[in-house]
């Protein structure tokens, strides 16, 4: 475990929260947030970012974020790694977003909202689901859907199972992903308004292409950061 955190805390190494909120608002924060449908290709297209962004950019994906949210000492490490001063600001954010809500969260999700927000307010994330796009509303929040008869074709490609098995698998990680995002921050994660950027990848928008509009979208609303 000292080692998997070890691994995330030098993806801050080289980037500092205050670097980015010294003198601006903690909103323009460059942080960017993917949803994505089972078989989409989002996590793929996320990790093609960090090699067109570049600098201080990070993945953080599942495994990584619900592995610290589970282990007390890992989150209070990762969180005792922002300056004190700027912990408040972190659980301000928390409280616009789910406000009272919060105290009605079981354990888990309160040690995850609580990461999250961490390793948002680092600045320079790319946050592979988790619901994180609706707790980093000025995020730029893109969603990677595609067609279902592909997505079919790549999960028993790379996942080497039947055509039925690839279909469960599809229709049980929907159901997951919908319900969580539901539950922790009561909002549909299918629905269009929640986003900035939504691709249909597939034959006529390759991952490549699709990495290509997101950093295309992060240049425009950060600039150079």
């Amino acid at each position: 475990m000292k080692k998997l955190f070890e691994l995330i805390n030098k993806n801050f190494d080289s980037f500092h929260f205050l670097d980015v909120f010294r003198g601006k608002d903690k909103q323009e924060l460059p942080i960017i947030t993917i949803s994505r449908e089972k078989g989409s290709g989002g996590r793929p297209i996320a990790f093609l970012l960090i090699k067109k962004l570049g600098g201080s950019w990070k993945v953080y994906h599942k495994d990584i974020v619900d592995e610290i949210a589970k282990e007390a000492n890992l989150e209070k490490e990762l969180i005792e790694e922002v300056d004190e001063e700027n912990v408040p600001l972190i659980e301000q954010m928390i409280d616009n977003v789910l406000g009272k809500e919060y105290m009605n969260l079981s354990t888990y999700y309160k040690h995850l909202v609580r990461v999250l927000s961490t390793i948002g307010n680092r600045g320079h994330a790319i946050i592979i689901g988790r619901g994180a796009n609706f707790l980093f509303p000025d995020a730029l929040k893109v969603r990677i859907v595609c067609e279902m008869d592909e997505r079919i074709q790549k999960v028993m490609k790379y996942e080497k199972l039947s055509q039925k098995d690839a279909i469960d698998i599809i229709n049980e990680s929907d159901k997951k992903r919908t319900a969580f995002a539901k539950s922790l921050f009561q909002h549909d994660p299918r629905k269009a308004h929640h986003y900035d950027l939504i691709i249909r990848t597939g034959k006529k928008v390759s991952l490549e292409d699709a990495a290509d509009l997101i950093v295309n979208a992060a240049k425009q609303r950060f600039g150079g950061r």
